[in-house]
Parts: structure tokens; sequence; C-alpha cells
């Protein structure tokens, strides 16, 4: 079985324990379940599918399913429009023909008027991540409130390596494995978008070595696409703090994507963030 077959059945198992038969609209057949939630041939009765073709696909065989035998699956499984995305992009990479070996893809860059635009909201803390969650850049306020990412090394600018390896990240973030948790499944979703990308490959090696957290979380093959939501921080300068973030697919290239942070007016976090500015704003430049 290839690594790209493996990936996809293990994930149709873990969608399959992971799916409740009563959400599924099955009747309790008086069967005693060996195992946690659907059996192989409900899930086919459901997608409309034989119990052979679908227990062969689970198994890694090297079987090419029609976009509506997909789809049909998808929806046994309950997988929202994340998890659907994720199947796509799993069997998309088994279908022949495939490049021999591991490609690397090219090198991103943030173009000079996105760069302006972060630099403008000096207000608010703003990254760019691009592909393999990869910090393509980041505003004054960011690096001052997370990380300097630029003044990283190129191969640690990564916002899930950073999250796993990083004391400073484990110490930043008051509800850091819910936070790391996100960022591996971020990472998942890349992974399978990405299959056969040899950077992606190595990077998942290197966490898999240094990180027990990182293996776990890896092993159950959860999927997450983050677009909102709100992170707990206990910064070493202003305290605590809640900030608010939303991200923006960028026209042009949706393999970046904006994440820019906010706090409640009139909040304490506010005021924590006000203060941050000032005490990472650049000293002015004496006169000659």
């Amino acid at each position: 079985m290839s690594d790209l077959n493996r990936e996809l059945a293990d994930f149709l198992r873990r969608a399959r324990s992971a799916r409740d038969p009563r959400e599924a609209g099955l009747p309790d057949d008086g069967r005693v379940r060996r195992v946690k939630g659907l059996r192989r041939e409900e899930v086919a009765l459901l997608a409309g599918v034989s119990t052979d073709y679908y227990t062969r696909l689970e198994q890694g065989r090297r079987i090419v399913p029609s976009t509506q035998v997909i789809d049909a699956i998808a929806q046994a499984l309950g997988l929202d429009d994340v998890g659907q995305g994720h199947l796509r992009n799993l069997v998309s990479a088994t279908r022949p023909p495939r490049t021999s070996g591991r490609s690397r893809t090219a090198v991103q860059r943030v173009r000079p008027g996105l760069r302006q635009l972060l630099d403008s909201l000096d207000a608010h803390p703003a990254l760019v991540l691009g592909r393999r969650t990869e910090v393509l850049a980041a505003n004054r306020m960011a690096r001052a409130l997370f990380a300097d990412f630029e003044r990283m090394p190129g191969r640690e600018r990564n916002y899930a390596r950073w999250m796993l390896l990083s004391e400073s990240a484990r110490d930043l973030f008051i509800d850091w494995e819910t936070q790391a948790r996100s960022a591996v499944e971020s990472l998942r979703l890349e992974a399978g978008r990405m299959a056969g990308d040899r950077d992606i490959i190595e990077l998942v090696g290197e966490l898999s070595l240094s990180s027990p957290e990182f293996r776990q979380w890896w092993s159950e093959h959860r999927v997450h696409q983050r677009t909102f939501g709100a992170k707990r921080l206990a910064h070493p300068i202003v305290g605590e703090l809640t900030v608010d973030y939303e991200t923006l697919t960028l026209p042009g290239d949706d393999e970046q994507t904006l994440f820019l942070y906010t706090t409640e007016p009139g909040s304490p976090s506010r005021q924590a963030i006000s203060i941050l500015a000032s005490w990472s704003q650049p000293a002015p430049t004496p006169f000659e």
C-alpha cells in the first residue's frame, strides 16, 4: 500500500469510527457493536455501494471512485465541508498518473502591496500564512504579541512548528493544548491538499520525532480550517489578554491567508494591546 493510499484508508476508518449510528439514521438492529461508530457495511449501505467495494477502499486498495461515490461516502460519514474537501484531496492524490518521487513547490512570496497593507494595520497584529502553515509575513504588532518570526531561520518560520516545539508558545497561550491541536489539524488539511510534497513530509517527520502531542493528534487524522475564533494569552509584557481573529483568503492567491487580530473596545485586552503598541514602538531616529 502506498503512503497516499494509507492516508486515505486511515482517514476513512477514523471518520467511520466517529460517526454516531443514530445520527446517521440507522435503527438499532439488536446486535452488539464491537467497534465504535459505523460498521463498514453500514457505510456502504448509506453510500449506495457494495460492502466489498467500500472495504477495499478503506483497506487502501488501488480504487478510483467517481465524484458521485466520493460525495455519497462523505455524506454517509457525516463529514462537514472541510472534511469533504479533505476526502476529495486524498482520493485525488491516489489517482494515476502521479509524478515520481517527492516534489517541492515553489517558494511563496508576499507581494509588496500586501506587505504595505500589513504595515498599515499598525494598531492590530496581523500575519500572512501560506502553504504548510508557513508564516510569510508579520507586522510589528504580531511580532510583539506572538514571536518575531522574521528573525527566525527560514525553516523555523512555520506556525505549527512554532506552536508545537517552542517553549515560548507553550507559555504564551493559556489554552495552548486547544491552539496546538488546531494547528495540527490545519497542517493535516494542508498535507491532504499537498500530498507528496517533500517539505511537508519532512515537517511532519520532524514534529513526529520531537513532539509526543503531535504524534497523538496527528494519528487522530482530524482536519480543521481556522476562519475565526479567539486566543487567550499570558503575555510576558502586558499580562493576560484575549484576542479575536478573522481570516481572509487573499484575492489572486488562495494559498495565502491573512490573519487579523483585534480586541474588544474598552476591554482590559484593548488596553493591554495599546500598552504593547507603545512598548514595541521603534525609538525615533535622532537628528544628526
